[in-house]
């Protein structure tokens, strides 16, 4: 009966680290760990320079609670956005992709996650009263609940919708529906129903 051959201890912790990264798993990580060690030296100095450097330099706005460099990320500090709106997401990539689609010119909140009691991760752990506190702001004149469709995102975006309302504030989620470019006959009955119910 063969047996695998002992690794050493660096790249066991190599492994380890990489599989924190999402859906990364023992095998993806061992392949990528081989790969960065065995064909590419440089980059794995690289990648492991960029991580040092992004995880000293790089902190939560004060404003938005996204990533920056400064106390106040450009976004916040940019005079051409209109700061009635208050956009939330729930990552910094959810607010690149909002950003990516030159549809909104408003501002951001990002909570860094989503209710899920079942995880321990609750309003507390995500700081809803900063984001109730930036809400707060005089010039905040409706707040865009952009959380993701999930049973947990659904959740998140209920509990500060009846919170935010509490105070006064104009509430709005953003619609769901049909994709464009889509066919009926492969978008799924829970898509088409939601569809129908925000039909304007």
């Amino acid at each position: 009966m063969s047996t695998a051959l002992p690794e050493p201890e660096p790249l066991l912790a190599l492994i380890a680290a990489l599989r924190r990264l999402p859906g990364v798993g023992v095998r993806t990580a061992r392949r990528m760990a081989y790969h960065l060690l065995q064909h590419d030296r440089e980059g794995a100095q690289q990648l492991a320079q960029a991580l040092g450097a992004a995880v000293v330099n790089l902190r939560h706005c004060e404003r938005c609670n996204g990533l920056s460099a400064q106390p106040v990320c450009e976004t916040c500090l940019n005079p051409r956005r209109d700061a009635s709106l208050l956009c939330v997401v729930e990552t910094p990539a959810d607010q690149n992709t909002i950003e990516s689609s030159h549809g909104y010119a408003g501002l951001y909140y990002v909570l860094m996650g989503r209710l899920a009691p079942l995880e321990g991760i609750g309003p507390v752990e995500l700081q809803f009263g900063r984001l109730l506190a930036r809400a707060a702001d005089a010039e905040v004149k409706e707040v865009i609940l952009a959380t993701n469709f999930t049973a947990e995102g659904e959740t998140t975006a209920h509990y500060l919708a009846q919170s935010l309302e509490a105070r006064g504030l104009k509430v709005t989620r953003l619609a769901r529906g049909v994709p464009a470019g889509s066919e009926l006959e492969y978008v799924d009955p829970g898509t088409v129903a939601w569809a129908l119910m925000e039909r304007r």
